[in-house]
C-alpha cells in the first residue's frame, strides 16, 4: 500500500510597481504564500538579489524546512527510545553557490541541535540524530549533505 501525502499552496506576486517586469529594477520581488486555515507568509528573494530583507526568501525557507523536519524527527525518535526531551533549539546555517550562468544551487546545510534533556542515556539521545535524519522527509528530498553537529546536555 502506497502512503502519499499531498500538500497544496497558493503564491501571489504582489511586486508589480506599476509597469511589471519590463525590466530588471523596475519590479519587487515581493509575494505573498497562502495555504488554507494558516497565516500568510510574506516572501521575497535574498537581498543580493534585490530582495526585501525583512521578508522571508526562498533559501532561507528551505534552509528552516530542513532544521524542523530534522528537529519534528528527533523529538519522535527520542520518544520512541525513552529519551525526555525538555528544550530543543538548531542554529542551522546553509550555502548555496551560484553558478556563471545565473542559477545555483545549495551545496551544504548544517544543523546544529542543541538538545536538553531530562531522562534517559545521553549517549543515545546525541546518537539518535542518525536515526532522525534517516528518517528526515525534506532531508531524504535534497541532493547536497545536511550536516548535524549536535550538543546534548542533562537538565
Amino acid at each position: 500500500m502506497k502512503l502519499e501525502h499531498h500538500y497544496a499552496l497558493e503564491i501571489e506576486w504582489t511586486g508589480n510597481r506599476g509597469s511589471g517586469t519590463s525590466d530588471y529594477r523596475s519590479y519587487g520581488r515581493d509575494h505573498v504564500v497562502r495555504a488554507e486555515g494558516k497565516h500568510e507568509l510574506e516572501g521575497s528573494s535574498d537581498r543580493s538579489f534585490r530582495g526585501d530583507s525583512d521578508r522571508w526568501n526562498p533559501e532561507e525557507l528551505l534552509l528552516a524546512a530542513l532544521s524542523q523536519c530534522h528537529m519534528l524527527s528527533y523529538l519522535h525518535v527520542a520518544a520512541s527510545h525513552g529519551i525526555v526531551v525538555e528544550k530543543y533549539t538548531d542554529a542551522a546555517t546553509g550555502t548555496m553557490e551560484q553558478t556563471h550562468d545565473g542559477g545555483g544551487h545549495f551545496t551544504l546545510a548544517t544543523l546544529r541541535p542543541r538538545v536538553t534533556v531530562s531522562a534517559g542515556d545521553l549517549a543515545l539521545a546525541t546518537e539518535l540524530h542518525a536515526e532522525a535524519s534517516a528518517k528526515c522527509f525534506i532531508a531524504a528530498s535534497v541532493n547536497f549533505p545536511v550536516m548535524h553537529e549536535p550538543v546534548t546536555q542533562r537538565a
